[in-house]
């Protein structure tokens, strides 16, 4: 349910399989514990950042420190959506959405991670459609942005599956050591050419002042 003055808790993006939601703050501590069980096989790194090398007492509090900042510090010239994913009710993971003077670039980059025990299970295809369809159906942007180390068969097999493109390589530091990371794009159109007719988006209305900055 929205809050005066933050019309993003009202924020929901449904398919048939999971739900989309700005967390509150138990949903938060729902979310930490999940990363703290476990999201990857410790001796690999997909993220840019290393957070989850963290011991789990302080990969909690590490986590919800950025959260809470990235709510803290919105603005519409430089918005992290923070999109918490719910699989019938439970805390799956996170796709989020973030980007910086969007009114006038309509350009939004996206990331995501989900809990161990939900991976293997198609959920990250559908969290990115759920998130495409926001940024696109709902905010109408022109473009989105992704990226991922160059073994990270299965993220880069996801985004090729919407229709991204390659959109350069760049060499950035993983765990201290130089490594490429695989950047894509999608454009608007070729998301068009295969937009589902199954996802619903809910209290976007009051929110895209938040996005845009029109009457922020």
């Amino acid at each position: 349910m929205a809050l005066p003055g933050w019309p993003l808790f009202g924020l929901v993006v449904r398919t048939p399989r999971l739900e989309l939601r700005e967390p509150t703050d138990s949903d938060l501590a729902d979310l930490a514990d999940l990363a703290a069980r476990g999201i990857h096989d410790p001796s690999e790194m997909p993220f840019s950042q290393p957070w989850t090398d963290a011991a789990p007492p302080v990969l909690r509090r590490n986590s919800l420190q950025h959260w809470w900042r990235k709510r803290a510090e919105w603005h519409p010239d430089n918005w992290d959506f923070t999109g918490a994913v719910f699989v019938d009710g439970r805390a799956a993971g996170v796709q989020s959405a973030f980007a910086h003077d969007f009114a006038r670039l309509g350009a939004v980059k996206t990331g995501s991670w989900l809990g161990q025990g939900f991976q293997g299970r198609g959920l990250g295809t559908e969290m990115r459609a759920t998130i495409l369809h926001l940024i696109f159906a709902g905010l109408d942007a022109r473009v989105a942005y992704s990226g991922a180390w160059h073994d990270n068969e299965r993220s880069i097999r996801v985004s090729r599956s919407f229709g991204y493109e390659e959109n350069g390589v760049t060499i950035e530091l993983r765990r201290g050591q130089p490594d490429r990371m695989i950047n894509l794009r999608l454009e608007r159109a070729r998301w068009e050419a295969q937009r589902r007719d199954d996802i619903t988006i809910e209290g976007l209305e009051t929110c895209l002042p938040f996005f845009t900055g029109a009457g922020w």
